[in-house]
């Protein structure tokens, strides 16, 4: 009996973003929110710092001068693709109001993007990880204001026209979610806003992550549209968003149980696919919130209905939900790793939010396929092990709690193409370095290179090994 293999055109790689990995934050660029965020003025000494080792990515792991280093890695690794994000403000140079075109920074991506090509990885660009320019946050408000999307409509041309010829992979945002609650509703991420005034000294969680979210998506779908009328017809290529979402499996099959599940997909994700796939957002976002969840006119709902070529999915998780939670950002269900027998879901990481659970992302990859119709690229999928901040580089490396993680992944990913018919274009682990973890900093670990953040040398893992070895099995030969 023949093995069951992936076709020979799936991408499988690693996944970085420019702040978590470049540092050179003052070398051609201007500051970003997470430039703001990680180090608080004076002004705000009475609240505390936001980041649990009070660290910054000025240097993280130097990827802005280590780069070529980060793509030998990749060869080593076997990946045939890279996805990695800009800089916004690298592109863009804000300095003087006058939003001209940094052709320094523009050279610097070409550079790694030419790379990429050259030793036959494919490139996967993301436009927006997170790291909004405090120019434009100082300017309007940032994503709190409707002009944030003619600015990012303008950056993304840039970026289509410097890059379009090579890159033919695209994903606008990552995990909008995250922008939205984590940095406007609970303040935990830049540009830290909320109503907690232990957290924050600004902002409204009732209101703000709703309007965020709103023009998040906006400003996604307006950046397809000049994709889909200027480059794609000359250009080629596929454009879409990035979505984060966890599997909720019920806690019993009660009617409530079942219910809320549903409800924690719809608001965790809902949120954002149900406009982008299907033109409007989920009924239960709607009776949850009232008023307070911006409504589309019907020029914008053409707009931004189907306006992505794939779903674009990072993953990691499974929570086990019942009825009864107050918290609005995730549908107001309560969760756990806890099932109705009283054991837990799997092993559990250095996080507390993270158990493996492999039949989860099997589970989830079948209800997306299904409610969406659309090919999906896992853009990221990873486990930070409790290892790797108990050992030394030279045990650390020894992560077997990340191989049965990716074992498990990887197979109930097969198992989904083959067995359930899922379609799936790609496969990227999170992620190809240790790297500056937000509000973590330094203090968790998900790569599977262990970087030594005072010498900056990098010791590959074991799991390296296990993914290259497991996709060379499991991919037909071209």
């Amino acid at each position: 009996m023949t093995e069951a293999k992936l076709p020979a055109d799936f991408l499988y790689g690693y996944a970085t973003a420019a702040y978590q990995i470049e540092g050179s934050p003052t070398t051609s660029r201007t500051p970003s929110i997470w430039d703001t965020f990680t180090h608080p003025s004076s002004t705000q000494s009475t609240l505390p710092h936001p980041i649990a080792d009070k660290s910054s990515g000025d240097i993280a792991t130097d990827s802005y001068n280590r780069w070529r280093e980060d793509v030998a890695l990749l060869k080593k690794y076997g990946a045939n693709a890279y996805r990695f994000s800009l800089s916004w403000s690298r592109i863009i140079d804000f300095s003087d109001g006058a939003d001209k075109v940094n052709e320094e920074g523009v050279k610097h991506y070409r550079m790694i993007i030419e790379e990429l090509v050259r030793v036959g990885i494919t490139p996967c660009v993301t436009l927006y990880h997170w790291d909004l320019p405090q120019a434009l946050h100082d300017r309007y408000g940032g994503w709190l204001d409707r002009k944030i999307v003619d600015d990012f409509v303008h950056y993304a041309k840039v970026c289509f026209e410097a890059f379009g010829d090579l890159v033919k992979h695209w994903i606008t945002h990552n995990e909008p979610w995250c922008i939205s609650v984590l940095g406007y509703g609970y303040g935990v991420f830049a540009p830290g806003r909320s109503s907690n005034r232990a957290k924050s000294a600004e902002g409204d969680s009732a209101t703000e992550p709703w309007i965020v979210s709103h023009n998040l998506i906006l400003a996604h779908a307006y950046a397809v549209k000049h994709f889909r009328q200027h480059i794609q017809p000359t250009q080629g290529g596929a454009i879409g968003i990035t979505l984060d979402c966890l599997w909720y499996l019920p806690y019993d099959q009660t009617p409530e149980n079942v219910e809320a599940a549903q409800r924690g997909l719809d608001t965790r994700l809902g949120w954002f696919a149900d406009p982008i796939y299907k033109g409007h957002y989920p009924p239960s976002l709607k009776r949850m919130l009232g008023d307070r969840l911006p409504e589309f006119t019907p020029e914008e709902v053409e707009v931004v209905r189907g306006s992505s070529d794939f779903f674009g999915l990072n993953t990691y998780t499974t929570n086990v939900v019942q009825e009864g939670g107050g918290d609005e950002f995730n549908g107001k269900i309560k969760t756990s790793f806890i099932r109705a027998d009283g054991s837990e879901l799997g092993t559990q990481s250095h996080v507390p939010w993270l158990q493996t659970y492999p039949d989860g992302f099997r589970q989830l990859l079948n209800y997306l396929y299904k409610t969406y119709n659309k090919p999906i690229y896992v853009t990221e999928n990873g486990f930070p092990a409790k290892s790797d901040m108990l050992l030394p580089p030279a045990e650390a490396i020894h992560d077997t709690d990340r191989i049965d993680y990716f074992k498990g992944y990887t197979q109930a990913l097969l198992d989904a193409v083959v067995e359930d018919g899922v379609e799936i274009k790609s496969y990227f682990a999170w992620s190809l370095l240790d790297n500056f973890e937000w509000m973590d900093g330094y203090g968790t670990r998900f790569g599977v290179t262990y970087v030594d953040y005072k010498t900056q040398e990098r010791y590959t893992k074991d799991s390296a090994h296990f993914l290259k070895q497991w996709f060379e099995e499991h991919l037909e030969k071209k």
